[in-house]
């Protein structure tokens, strides 16, 4: 049977991988998928921790929550990036100095 330290351990792992590709990429799509593995850490800790409280879902509330906002988010962020390209032809975000018409 799978336990809480199972969980925590997979968490970890995601965190420390997203955070890895966050400071080394120099793309900007993939500085997003990144944050975006970070956020699936915090989610996998919210429904792991939601073991404990059997009566509300708190855990399991908050895990949806953060998945729909985690969705808008990312909408908005390909949106941007979208842009960016449009105007620099790059999305490099060392390349990008100047954010002006």
């Amino acid at each position: 049977m799978i336990g809480l330290n199972d969980f925590m351990i997979v968490s970890v792992v995601l965190f420390c991988i997203g955070l890895f590709i966050i400071v080394s990429k120099k793309n900007a799509i993939q500085i997003l998928i990144g944050i975006e593995l970070m956020l699936n850490a915090a989610v996998l800790n919210l429904v792991a921790f939601g073991k404990y409280d059997r009566i509300n879902n708190g855990g399991q509330m908050f895990a949806l929550f953060a998945i729909v906002l985690a969705a808008a988010t990312t909408a908005v962020a390909l949106a941007i990036i979208l842009n960016v390209y449009r105007q620099y032809k790059t999305i490099d975000p060392d390349k990008i100095n100047q954010l002006k018409d």
